[in-house]
């Protein structure tokens, strides 16, 4: 779990990120209690903006694949505002590769690009979030298509990678057949690929054969933090 202010007027962080380790099992109260110390890092009273890997509507939480199961429906705005002695009207929750994808399109590969374009962030899991002429339509959850059998997510995130050892090339077709999926159904102008893989994307962005553009997101691990925050401002969620 990581944090840091931003100003959402530029997309920039006002100060580095602070990182602590995700609490394991990752139920709601051991997490809100990272989530105050996050905050006190900084000193924070204002507003907070919050992005979780699961589907959010209107501040509760549907969803938490990769998380403790006793989130599902938790009011997640609720919970953190009471963690860090905040009225539950400043803090809001949205999905975090809807997140990434508001930051990407606001600040980073997806400005000024109109038609449909969808975001995936590869990590733990997949996240997608899908943008039309720029508008999002929340909680697309894509990641979980079942390709061949298996969660999409088994065999074409970038976990799925690291623990099977795979180098770059040998997970490449996996990731292949899952956007060439993602492209039968949706067909999008344009693919913008987040999570740390980004950093990565030219060791395996030629093995790539979706008929579609492909390009890497800029704002790299950033992406989440910034677009919570504008999502805040928003009232998205």
């Amino acid at each position: 779990m990581k944090a840091a202010p931003v100003d959402v007027d530029s997309g920039s962080l006002l100060a580095d990120r602070f990182r602590i380790p995700t609490p394991s099992p990752a139920k709601p109260d051991a997490m809100a209690e990272v989530v105050a110390e996050l905050a006190s890092q900084f000193d924070w009273e204002g507003p907070i903006g919050c992005a979780f890997p699961g589907v959010v509507q209107h501040n509760i939480v549907r969803t938490a694949a990769n998380l403790s199961f006793e989130w599902v429906g938790v009011n997640g705005s609720e919970t953190f505002a009471k963690a860090v002695g905040q009225d539950p009207a400043t803090v809001n929750m949205v999905n975090d590769a809807d997140a990434a994808g508001i930051a990407e399109m606001s600040f980073g590969a997806g400005i000024g690009r109109k038609g449909s374009v969808l975001m995936i962030t590869l990590g733990t899991g997949i996240g997608t979030a899908m943008f039309t002429d720029g508008q999002l339509v929340p909680n697309t959850e894509l990641g979980h298509l079942i390709l061949d059998g298996q969660d999409a997510e088994e065999t074409s995130s970038a976990r799925a990678r690291e623990e099977a050892g795979l180098k770059w090339a040998e997970w490449a077709p996996a990731l292949d057949r899952y956007l060439d999926e993602v492209h039968r159904l949706l067909w999008p102008d344009l693919i913008i690929l987040g999570g740390g893989v980004s950093s990565k994307f030219h060791k395996f962005s030629d093995l790539l054969t979706v008929a579609t553009e492909v390009v890497p997101a800029t704002l790299k691990n950033e992406a989440g933090i910034v677009g919570a925050a504008m999502a805040q401002v928003r009232g998205l969620g």
